[in-house]
């Protein structure tokens, strides 16, 4: 069973860890950034957790009453770096493109804390600061509310469906994503046209295309979309 979390003032009161590290809420989610991208998921475990910042498992369980916790806790960091250095500019298309792309790339820089984090919600902080932008922006442009609130859901979840699945490739082996690479020059290059007559006829484009995230085309169509009904509305 999860233990309760202890309250934020006790835990400024916590005697540094043997290492002479005082533990705080930050430094445990970095800590497990770290852990997940040199051990991947299999290592993301309280004892692990503990032993790198010089702590008991229990003490992880001060700050986070679980794991699954922990997890969501992640997820917004990871939100807040995508954040971090964001401001809308006054082009609602500019903002969202620039923003989606951040949120892409934030979560891809760590690709094993992705593939747990970016199904998530987390409901904390910097993630409701995300929301609360994106729905800014939209209104802001002149979307009513209805429409406003259909864009977000397709801007969020196709940023983070991107980062699950983008990030689930780069935390492969690296043979096994070279070998997946490697399939669009030694299979489908190869298909002859009396078979497969498209794929023959586009063979070049899609290895040049494919081993690529189509986000940033993707994000393109759904903000193009986006301004042709703005016009229209």
């Amino acid at each position: 069973m999860a233990k309760t979390a202890v309250p934020e003032e006790r835990r400024r009161r916590r005697r540094p860890t043997k290492q002479g590290t005082v533990l705080t809420h930050d430094l445990i989610v970095d800590t497990a950034l770290r852990m997940l991208r040199e051990h991947g998921a299999q290592g993301f475990t309280a004892r692990r957790l503990g032993l790198a910042l010089g702590a008991d498992a229990s003490t992880v369980y001060r700050y986070f009453a679980g794991l699954d916790e922990l997890t969501r806790a992640i997820a917004d960091e990871l939100m807040h770096r995508a954040m971090r250095r964001w401001a809308p500019a006054g082009a609602w298309r500019a903002d969202l493109r620039d923003l989606g792309l951040r949120i892409h790339a934030s979560y891809l820089a760590h690709p094993q804390a992705a593939v747990l984090a970016a199904s998530r919600v987390s409901g904390r902080v910097h993630e409701i600061a995300a929301d609360e932008a994106v729905l800014g922006v939209l209104r802001g442009a002149g979307f009513a509310d209805p429409a406003a609130v259909r864009i977000y859901h397709v801007f969020i979840d196709q940023s983070l469906a991107f980062a699950a699945l983008d990030a689930a490739s780069l935390a492969l082996p690296a043979d096994a994503r070279e070998t997946d690479e490697a399939v669009w020059h030694a299979t489908y290059a190869r298909l002859p046209a009396e078979t497969h007559p498209n794929i023959a006829a586009t063979a070049q484009l899609l290895a040049q295309r494919m081993n690529a995230s189509a986000y940033p085309a993707a994000l393109d169509l759904l903000l193009a979309a986006a301004a042709a009904e703005l016009v229209d509305a």
